[in-house]
C-alpha cells in the first residue's frame, strides 16, 4: 500500500501540538539522573497517571527501571535556558547536577528535585510499552508539593521545536 503521508503537513501539524517543559529525575544505587522532558501528560485522575515518553538511550532510564520512581517539576517561563542546558545528553554534559550547580530538595521518597522549578511531583512505575525509539512509562502521581507560584515554560514559548 502507498503511502499518503505529507512528510511536509506532518511536520508543520505536530509543531503546532502543545508541550510544556519539566524537569525529569530519578535516583538508584548512589546515581542520579535528570533531563529535560516535553512528552508527558496525565492520563488519568483516579488514580492520578501521568504518562511520560523517554527515549530509548537515556541514561536516565535505567534509574527509573531500578527505582521504580521518577519526579517531575515544571519549569517556570522563566527557565528556558535550564530547560535548554538539561536537555544535554549526560555523555556531553557529565553529571548536570553538578555542572549547573542545580539546587535541589529531597522528595520524601528520597529522589532529588529541582528547588528552583514550580513544584514536583514523585511518581511510582506502573508500567511500559515500547514507543519507537522511546518508551512510554506510566507513573502513579505518589507525591505532590508546590515550591513556587508562576507560569509554566511551554516549547513555544521556549522557541524550541521539535524534528516532527
Amino acid at each position: 500500500m502507498a503511502s499518503t503521508l505529507d512528510l511536509d503537513a506532518k511536520k508543520r501539524v505536530l509543531r503546532q501540538f502543545t508541550y510544556g517543559l519539566y524537569a525529569v529525575t530519578a535516583s538508584y544505587d548512589g546515581e542520579r539522573g535528570i533531563f529535560t522532558a516535553n512528552w508527558l501528560t496525565q492520563v488519568s485522575f483516579d488514580p492520578p497517571l501521568l504518562l511520560l515518553s523517554i527515549e530509548l538511550d537515556s541514561s536516565t532510564l535505567p534509574l527509573i527501571r531500578g527505582s521504580g520512581r521518577f519526579t517531575v517539576s515544571p519549569y517556570s517561563s522563566t527557565q528556558t535556558e535550564l530547560a535548554g542546558n538539561l536537555g544535554r545528553p549526560k555523555r556531553r554534559v557529565g553529571d548536570k547536577f553538578a555542572a549547573y550547580d542545580l539546587p535541589i530538595v529531597k522528595t520524601a521518597t528520597g529522589e532529588p528535585a529541582i528547588a528552583s522549578t514550580l513544584g514536583y511531583v514523585v511518581c511510582r512505575l506502573v508500567s511500559e510499552t515500547p514507543a519507537g525509539d522511546s518508551i512510554a512509562l506510566i507513573g502513579e502521581v505518589v507525591e505532590a508539593h508546590i515550591l513556587k507560584d508562576g507560569e509554566p515554560l511551554t516549547m513555544r514559548s521556549a522557541g524550541f521545536r521539535h524534528f516532527g
